[in-house]
């Protein structure tokens, strides 16, 4: 085994390697996942159309593993999150988001806007890399400036929110009790942030005690900056394919 190898092996034994890996499968599970079915699973989508009312656990399930399992959406809190040591702070970036994410979620729905998921996830895939390079001090040097990371967050909120709404509007939703189960959805979409958040938090947490954060936290964002890529390539490509 050469040197370089140790390295690696090292490397991914350390809190940051752990958590980089971990997001790698997820994020090429969902990949695997979306190459045979792009939006929800087929056993969820039959159990909600062959029922209808109010379903509020059904809904609330929904939410939390969509997001749990949603890499892109991870990866973007991966991102946000990266440099936020105070929970004030922490706690006020997530509410941005979810402020973004629920409003676009409700409001897709509720108004039936038609928009191609494939153009939306391609979009959650950019703001992955917004981020990653935001983390990097990239626009700083570049521009000279440095945009409002708050605003950001709200705004990609926003085009996560759609992300949502185009999943469930594979549902063909019907109208008896959608409100409830909207509400209900979304409730499991925060739970599920929160756990994945949490699981997050607590790696990263190991990680910043340790003398490699800050050696590693630029290749870190590098490897994030890349997976946007790839997720927003993989969305194009489904655009223009499908």
């Amino acid at each position: 085994m050469t040197a370089a190898t140790h390295r690696w092996a090292a490397w991914l034994r350390t809190p940051a390697g752990v958590l980089v890996l971990g997001l790698l499968i997820l994020f090429l599970n969902g990949l695997l996942t979306a190459a045979f079915a792009h939006g929800v699973a087929a056993g969820d989508k039959g159990y909600i159309q062959e029922t209808s009312g109010f379903l509020f656990w059904p809904f609330l399930y929904l939410g939390a593993k969509h997001m749990v399992t949603g890499y892109d959406h991870l990866l973007f809190l991966l991102g946000v999150i990266f440099f936020l040591y105070r929970m004030k702070d922490i706690s006020i970036y997530v509410t941005l988001f979810a402020i973004g994410h629920s409003s676009t979620l409700l409001l897709g729905v509720l108004t039936d806007i038609s928009v191609s998921s494939y153009l939306v996830d391609a979009i959650i895939g950019l703001s992955v890399v917004y981020k990653a390079l935001d983390n990097m001090g990239a626009y700083q040097r570049w521009f000279g400036v440095q945009p409002s990371t708050k605003a950001a967050t709200l705004i990609f909120g926003l085009f996560h929110g759609f992300g949502l709404a185009t999943k469930l509007q594979d549902f063909n939703l019907s109208p008896d009790g959608l409100i409830g189960n909207l509400i209900a959805f979304n409730i499991g979409v925060e739970a599920g942030q929160l756990l994945a958040l949490g699981a997050i938090l607590i790696v990263m947490g190991f990680w910043r005690r340790t003398s490699s954060f800050w050696r590693h936290a630029y290749a870190a964002n590098v490897v994030l900056m890349t997976l946007g890529f790839i997720l927003t390539g993989y969305q194009l490509v489904g655009f223009f394919v499908a």
